[in-house]
């Protein structure tokens, strides 16, 4: 069965009613990412003549170049085109999750009224970069996935809203903190923990880090300017959690109460010259071309209750979760490593390794 997916588009017109071609994004990203534009046309699908009247097009429109052509020199953006592209990206990796929990939606409803009932996984989770694998590689049964925060995912569990929760906790003494967030949550008779994936995270920094950033000691220089996840965030957990450890207080850094809700939407603020550094997963900052100070590795684990796991639907997800197959798309992502995947725990086995 086809999938639906949502994404955004933005739409510029003037008063004469013209409107902005969405190639034009797609073009800036590739002058961004090859910096010539024979190349960029090229990416993009384009006659080297087509780009060059798209650009000179909507530079026009805007009244400004979106891109500075030099003979020997290639081709980059123009401060207005830098503006444009990290904007779009901006857009994209904020509204990302939310889309992708309501194309969710969408697909399953499509798939009820053709099919009829069928099994479905019900899952909320802190979003990732390896849960959105999951829908990909999971065919049966169909996977109703769901983004939200850790207490979200575990209070949806409990009252029976979702049949399984994802989240996660750092390795060592920060996680044994994180992990007394989440306690209350967690009931050693009726749930089990299945081991996901291992991720590092860490500080994301312009490329050749032009700040000098060594470590969380240099989000207390004032010249620093710094962008943080949402208070709910098992990430900001993390952080705060980092923080405590090194002796710095939140309020000396510069930043720390302005938030992005996703790892993606941080990078594009620290690529987009916005911030000098955020915290977050390493493999969104490759993706943004943004170099990375790792600082901690936490596991991702997905919890159900323990009578679950003798449906066939956890069978499936089992038996996927063991697969090579899904665990070399893990390894695939930076910084991500398949951890105990598809093993069953305790919860009590889970607080004594994560103390």
């Amino acid at each position: 069965m086809k999938r639906i997916t949502i994404t955004p588009a933005w739409y510029f017109s003037d008063e004469a009613g013209n409107q902005l071609d969405p190639t034009l994004f797609r073009l800036l990203e590739a002058v961004h990412r090859h910096g010539k534009l024979t190349r960029a046309a090229e990416a993009v699908g384009i006659s080297y003549r087509h780009a060059w009247n798209l650009l000179h097009k909507w530079g026009e429109f805007f009244g400004i170049p979106l891109v500075d052509l030099a003979r020997g020199r290639g081709a980059r953006l123009s401060p207005l085109g830098e503006k444009l592209l990290w904007a779009e990206q901006r857009v994209i990796a904020r509204l990302g999750p939310q889309l992708e929990s309501l194309g969710s939606e969408l697909n399953l409803a499509i798939q009820q009224q053709l099919e009829g009932v069928q099994p479905v996984l019900r899952l909320h989770a802190s979003h990732g970069f390896a849960v959105e694998l999951l829908p990909q590689h999971l065919r049966e049964p169909r996977l109703d996935l769901q983004y939200c925060s850790p207490r979200e995912a575990l209070a949806a569990l409990n009252r029976g809203a979702c049949d399984l929760a994802g989240f996660h906790l750092p390795r060592g003494a920060v996680g044994e903190a994180v992990s007394r967030g989440y306690r209350d949550l967690l009931k050693p008779r009726r749930h089990r923990v299945i081991g996901f994936i291992a991720r590092r995270q860490g500080l994301m920094v312009a490329p050749g880090n032009p700040k000098g950033i060594d470590g969380l000691g240099s989000l207390a220089d004032e010249a620093v300017r710094f962008i943080n996840r949402q208070a709910a965030s098992g990430t900001r957990a993390l952080l705060d959690g980092l923080l405590a450890e090194a002796g710095l207080s939140p309020s000396g850094i510069r930043g720390y109460e302005v938030e992005e809700y996703t790892h993606s939407a941080v990078a594009a603020y620290v690529a987009a010259g916005m911030a000098d550094v955020g915290f977050g997963v390493e493999a969104a900052a490759r993706r943004f071309g943004l170099d990375f100070l790792p600082l901690a590795t936490e596991e991702y684990l997905l919890v159900c209750h323990r009578r679950s796991l003798k449906e066939p639907r956890f069978a499936a997800l089992l038996e996927l979760l063991e697969s090579e197959a899904f665990q070399a798309a893990v390894r695939a992502l930076p910084g991500y490593a398949p951890h105990c995947c598809g093993e069953v725990r305790s919860i009590e086995a889970l607080f004594v390794e994560s103390g």
